[in-house]
């Protein structure tokens, strides 16, 4: 009878180990979020990574019928206050089909250094040499600095399973991904004023984009009908949007949020699920 050593036999009992918990449940449904890392979605339950085109020199982008301001901001990640101080556009900040947006703050430019001239109290054919205008203030308030984040009651979507959450470090992770039924409703997440409704941003599908405040914003992606257009004023819990599949190979929603324009994690706003 052969013998073996407890050094040559343990490691096989640590492999075995390893793979009976491998063999668990494979469901992941998060009830609430507790602050800690999300395990890790199987490959087969993940969506399709989110495919947006930007041209190819992103200091300048043209714009295509459907375009909106709010949407150009949003498929670059940028404030839409920015983009449009960039292009002295103002409110309504209306745009058109093959205009050139820059997507960077122009030069400043470079001031004349100032000569001191003396004070000329001489006439001139009669008249006082004229005092040189007064400089206007061009900037409206719109472009104000906001200091400080109104409170937003915020809410879930939809109800679903999470299949797939945010990551700052992964550019395709932009939000979360809850899947469902098809047509099942798609709610407003707080209250505010649709900015984009349609499919113009491709990898989005049908998608809503709310502004909550000057500093907020939410997105519903993948939808199958829209029940919003632009502008619309919407509460919330309101009924935005059905659940689809466009644009991705699931019946799911992709929800952001937005903070100036830059992704955050939802599950950081939304509440607890019990």
């Amino acid at each position: 009878m052969y013998r073996y050593s407890p050094y040559f036999v343990l490691p096989f009992i640590f492999q075995l180990g390893l793979s009976a918990c491998s063999q668990g449940s494979n469901s992941y449904s998060y009830g609430y979020y507790s602050g800690k890392v999300s395990p890790e979605i199987p490959a087969s339950s993940r969506p399709v990574p989110v495919a947006v085109t930007k041209p190819a020199n992103t200091e300048v982008h043209l714009v295509s019928k459907g375009e909106t301001l709010y949407s150009i901001a949003f498929l670059y990640g940028y404030d839409v206050r920015d983009v449009a101080r960039w292009n002295n556009i103002f409110p309504p900040y209306t745009i058109y089909p093959k205009q050139q947006l820059r997507l960077t703050a122009p030069p400043t430019p470079t001031q004349p250094s100032l000569v001191a001239v003396p004070y000329n109290d001489s006439f001139t054919e009669g008249k006082k040499n004229p005092l040189p205008p007064k400089e206007k203030n061009e900037t409206p308030e719109v472009f104000a600095t906001v200091t400080g984040d109104a409170k937003i009651s915020w809410q879930w979507p939809t109800n679903g399973k999470i299949i797939g959450t945010y990551s700052a470090n992964d550019s395709g992770k932009k939000g979360v991904d809850i899947v469902g039924q098809a047509r099942q409703p798609i709610y407003a997440a707080a209250d505010g004023r649709v900015v984009y409704s349609g499919n113009g941003l491709r990898g989005y599908g049908n998608l809503v984009i709310i502004k909550h405040n000057e500093t907020y914003y939410s997105a519903y992606a993948h939808n199958d009908r829209l029940h919003v257009q632009d502008e619309h004023m919407v509460k919330k819990g309101q009924r935005i949007a059905d659940m689809g599949n466009s644009g991705t190979d699931k019946v799911m929603l992709h929800f952001e949020v937005r903070r100036e324009g830059k992704p955050v994690d939802p599950l950081l706003y939304l509440p607890r699920r019990r």
